[in-house]
């Protein structure tokens, strides 16, 4: 595969010099002659732009003066490419990434299996940088969708410690079991683990931590619900355990209530955990610039609402 230094080797790049504070797209327009907006963009979301050889693809990412940009003359020289995993957002602090389901977000102890964590290390470990990434928040091996990882460990602290104030929106959609009675709703409980590690909730405080879904419906066709959720908190198996609450548990989640039935036996018609964090905003922990992500619905959602 190739590195950064094969591209420095074959000059596959031109260099420019910053002299004085610019934010990058600016001045890329500014420095690239004949350059227009349309193309500045292109290059930034090809990651083909570096920074100090780092891809960087914010279009106001600031510059000071002494600090060496480079733009990649083939984009398919650097591109990242990987079943799993495809990179949606990408500066010299932070990943952002929309996983595939059935991979999970980190190694579990003694699991050797691919993971999102280790994909994106091997891609910065190619690309001749030293640091590893730092995950900041996990998606169940089922769930797809978008993830943050920071590029150092004082920005994964930052995002942990200031999570409720650093994400401005962060929603999911599922493909549910039967048709919502409600249109929207709000489910307040307090969700707890069993010895099996299954967690459960009680609309009373039984010791474990208070957790609050938004929940829209968007449609309802052929025995299903689509419904849109709005986490007021992150508990774990949060959407899951509240769906089952409802008596609308998640298509494909048989943990926790999906008995869809096809001749007598237990099936997933989705082929699927039908769950999928599709949006994700946030304050960036050090430009403060609100940052925003969508992904398309997975098809076998769509599929299913035909």
């Amino acid at each position: 595969m190739s590195t950064y230094s094969d591209y420095k080797a074959a000059n596959h790049y031109t260099s420019y010099t910053v002299k004085e504070p610019a934010e990058l797209m600016q001045f890329l327009m500014n420095t690239i002659s004949g350059i227009s907006r349309t193309k500045a963009k292109e290059y930034l979301s090809q990651r083909m732009v570096y920074v100090d050889k780092e891809i960087i693809t914010q279009y106001n990412y600031p510059l000071k003066p002494g600090q060496m940009v480079q733009v990649a003359k083939n984009r398919h020289k650097h591109a990242f490419t990987n079943k799993w995993v495809r990179i949606v957002y990408e500066d010299a602090f932070l990943l952002v990434v929309d996983k595939k389901e059935g991979i999970l977000t980190n190694a579990m102890s003694g699991d050797r299996h691919e993971n999102v964590k280790a994909i994106l290390d091997e891609y910065v470990k190619r690309t001749n940088r030293t640091f590893s990434v730092h995950t900041v928040h996990r998606l169940d091996k089922g769930t797809s969708g978008l993830l943050v990882f920071a590029k150092r460990r004082d920005i994964q602290r930052i995002f942990t410690d200031n999570w409720q104030d650093i994400v401005t929106d962060r929603r999911y959609v599922a493909v549910v079991q039967g048709e919502m009675e409600k249109d929207q709703g709000v489910v307040t409980s307090w969700i707890s683990d069993n010895r099996m590690f299954i967690s459960y909730s009680t609309p009373y405080d039984n010791g474990g931590k208070q957790a609050v879904t938004h929940y829209r419906t968007m449609q309802r066709k052929n025995g299903y619900s689509l419904v849109e959720f709005k986490l007021e908190t992150g508990r774990k198996n949060q959407i899951r355990v509240h769906m089952h609450d409802l008596n609308h548990p998640i298509v494909g989640d048989h943990k926790y209530g999906s008995t869809v039935e096809a001749y007598g036996e237990r099936s997933n018609p989705a082929g699927r955990f039908c769950l999928h964090a599709y949006r994700l905003a946030f304050r960036h922990p050090i430009t403060g610039e609100e940052l925003k992500f969508e992904t398309p619905f997975p098809t076998e959602f769509t599929r299913l609402m035909k």
